[in-house]
């Protein structure tokens, strides 16, 4: 008798604990699973703005220095679409609108593609200390051949000044003493950084010194022409 009822002690106790486990499992079923959102998962989906820095006596400008409406250009002067854009559309952007004073012209380095990218960017610094920067700017996107095969090595951009009618002794020791590392790498990981660029080219169009439109990659005059007008007015 006492065996019996141990039994069906034991047989009612586990049956409860079944139904138990089961509406546990059920209940849990039912709950919505939430992801988290921590601060760092916020932080990332925050974009952040591009910061142009002011344009100061240190940065390389054309045309009027007073005029309404700037463009800031990114480049590397290996950098094949910068070659193309400067010959396609930076030229009558510069006979068009820099030229007759409607607009200035702002060039900065983004020297990312290799070491003869940073020499020819420290090059024209060295030839600005010459009043040339910009004959030796416009040197170099005319010489493009390739990208780090020895277009633009000490010695070539040597010779570019030469031709130029440069003085060599004080331009050669200006390059080769890295006297223009610094700017170049500022212009580069710092202030190209903050800008946003990501590529080359990347131009900026400003309106008293608030962005306004930009311009993305090698795009033709048909493109950034009307950005321009739109900015002018």
């Amino acid at each position: 008798m006492e065996n019996k009822i141990n039994t069906s002690q034991i047989a009612g106790a586990i049956l409860i604990v079944g139904v138990i486990i089961a509406g546990a499992i059920l209940l849990r079923g039912k709950t919505p699973s939430v992801q988290p959102t921590t601060d760092k998962n916020q932080a990332a989906n925050i974009q952040t703005a591009p910061i142009i820095a002011p344009v100061s006596a240190q940065d390389h400008t054309l045309g009027n220095l007073n005029a309404k409406v700037t463009i800031v250009e990114y480049a590397d002067f290996q950098c094949p679409f910068c070659g193309k854009f400067y010959k396609e559309t930076e030229q009558p952007i510069i006979s068009q609108y820099v030229n007759t004073g409607k607009v200035q012209l702002v060039y900065r380095d983004f020297a990312f593609l290799g070491e003869e990218s940073i020499d020819a960017a420290e090059a024209s610094w060295c030839a600005g200390d010459q009043g040339k920067y910009w004959e030796y700017n416009n040197y170099l996107f005319t010489h493009q051949n390739g990208e780090n095969k020895g277009a633009f090595s000490v010695p070539n951009l040597e010779s570019f000044a030469k031709g130029l009618g440069l003085n060599t002794t004080t331009f050669n020791q200006c390059l080769e003493s890295k006297k223009y590392e610094k700017a170049v790498n500022d212009s580069t990981t710092e202030a190209g950084q903050k800008a946003g660029v990501q590529g080359t080219p990347k131009g900026y169009i400003l309106v008293n010194g608030n962005i306004v439109e930009t311009i993305d990659g090698a795009q033709p005059l048909t493109i950034v022409a009307p950005k321009i007008e739109a900015a002018l007015k």
